[in-house]
């Protein structure tokens, strides 16, 4: 029965997970100086006490010149202990963790990093007003084997599963869609060649895991746009995935640089996203078109859900359901239509002990659902604290 699925244990590759829920790589920010902090600690050791089955600590680079934000992480040796003293406070409260790697390709803010962005056709991206350099493919090849590096010290650091990072128009999707790759040599032009850093990326990130570590993929079922990728390519790439290899798909969508609030849904915060803006020029130009250039998503929840059964009947590989949850009800239903697991973001922002509660009380909603959804707590990651604002 679907209504008795949720707290059951279940597994990906090598993984046995508690129940059927995971902390979705929702960014936290809370990493001063590029390394875990103990409020980052704190909140995933809160997030494992409150019931959550696995929960993944969300976008950490693969390389320093991959990060958009100063209070952003990325793996590297010195950085190991840190991520180890998270993974151990979340084992001790019975869940699994999970870290989501990957690279923010045109959007890498070179006043963090010191280096330029790259991308796949080095063409001007207005998220950040970066104008990126196109990637030869010494670079792909490297950028590859940096993902590969990426996992090895995530294993190190105690992670139970890694979570690449191939949608919400960072690298790999940048690759990915027909409207960032541009590229007329073997990794542009057909879905073929566009997929094939990708592939590359799968076969550095397996061989780095192992046999004891889960890999997971984070994907798009479209990117959200004319003259992105669209569902019909979204369901190949999934099967390109299955080929290669990774142990569950996490289904999502949207393009951060051009469709931001697709994956969220709800309200756009707009007056919070300029109030923590620090770079004036952005700031200016965020007052005069954010309204016109940020669109907003009406908000029902399970948003996703009928896209993602396509890709339920194209695969056999367990999936991971993202999407606008907010209760047991709807939990219940997305289990019941073929999904492996659930994955939750803002419910587990607003209320920690979110599955605790639903397990306690079926009946209880989020106040996610009260509020709006506001998105108020996206806007607090550029203050470099996730948190939820709601008072309701």
């Amino acid at each position: 029965m679907a209504k008795d699925k949720l707290f059951t244990p279940g597994t990906i590759g090598p993984l046995k997970i508690r129940n059927r829920t995971i902390r979705s790589a929702g960014f936290e920010g809370m990493c001063p100086g590029g390394f875990p902090s103990d409020s980052l600690i704190n909140y995933h050791r809160s997030v494992a006490a409150g019931g959550i089955g696995m929960t993944t600590v969300a976008y950490v680079s693969v390389t320093n010149g991959g990060r958009t934000f100063s209070h952003q992480a990325w793996m590297r040796p010195e950085a190991i202990p840190y991520f180890k003293k998270l993974t151990d406070a979340v084992h001790r409260e019975g869940a699994a963790v999970s870290v989501q790697l990957g690279h923010a390709g045109n959007m890498g803010d070179s006043k963090v990093s010191g280096d330029r962005a790259v991308s796949p056709s080095g063409r001007l991206c207005l998220f950040g007003l970066t104008l990126p350099r196109k990637m030869s493919e010494s670079d792909i090849e490297e950028l590859a084997r940096a993902h590969g590096r990426a996992v090895a010290m995530a294993c190190e650091a105690g992670f139970d599963a890694v979570e690449i990072h191939a949608g919400h128009g960072y690298l790999i999707s940048q690759f990915l869609s027909p409207f960032t790759n541009r590229r007329t040599d073997r990794f542009g032009g057909s879905l073929e060649n566009r997929a094939r850093f990708l592939r590359m990326v799968m076969k550095e990130a397996r061989k780095a895991a192992g046999k004891k570590t889960a890999v997971l993929v984070k994907t798009n079922l479209e990117d959200g746009f004319s003259g992105g990728m669209d569902k019909k390519e979204g369901i190949e790439v999934a099967k390109i995935l299955e080929d290669e290899g990774a142990d569950a798909l996490v289904l999502s969508g949207g393009f951060t640089s051009k469709t931001p609030f697709y994956m969220l849904r709800g309200l756009t915060p707009h007056r919070e996203l300029i109030s923590y803006q620090k770079d004036p020029l952005i700031k200016l130009g965020m007052i005069m078109f954010s309204r016109i250039m940020i669109r907003d998503y009406p908000y029902t929840e399970a948003f996703f859900l009928e896209d993602a059964v396509k890709i339920r009947d194209a695969v056999k590989l367990p999936l991971v359901y993202v999407g606008g949850l907010v209760s047991r009800k709807k939990i219940d239903e997305v289990l019941g239509r073929g999904f492996d697991f659930v994955a939750i973001a803002r419910a587990l922002v607003a209320e920690t002990d979110f599955v605790d509660r639903i397990r306690k009380d079926p009946s209880h909603v989020s106040k996610c659902l009260r509020c709006g959804p506001c998105n108020s707590c996206v806007a607090t990651m550029y203050m470099g604290e996730m948190r939820c604002t709601y008072e309701g």
